[in-house]
């Protein structure tokens, strides 16, 4: 299918909602806490014009499509990334 990388923090609502619906879907993710990870927090950074704005969710598609880097997804917009939407 894929993988799926979420940055995000313990205090995020956006991000244990898209994480409870990709649970629901079957999405497996890797999920990263920008929070203690001074490296994650810089790719979050540097993909939403210098915020730590969260979930950020990285996606590599499996078909040798191209990594997607998108910010507070729809369930639907990780799906279609992943080439299964």
């Amino acid at each position: 299918m894929g993988t799926v990388t979420m940055y995000s923090t313990t205090w995020c609502g956006y991000c244990r909602r898209l994480k409870g619906q990709m649970d629901r879907e079957g999405i497996a993710y890797t999920e990263i806490n920008i929070e203690g990870d001074p490296a994650s927090a810089a790719f979050v950074e540097q993909a939403n014009g210098g915020n730590q704005t969260v979930p950020t969710v990285q996606v590599v598609p499996m078909n040798g499509g191209s990594e997607v880097v998108m910010t507070n997804p729809s369930l639907a917009q990780v799906k279609q990334a992943l080439g299964a939407g």
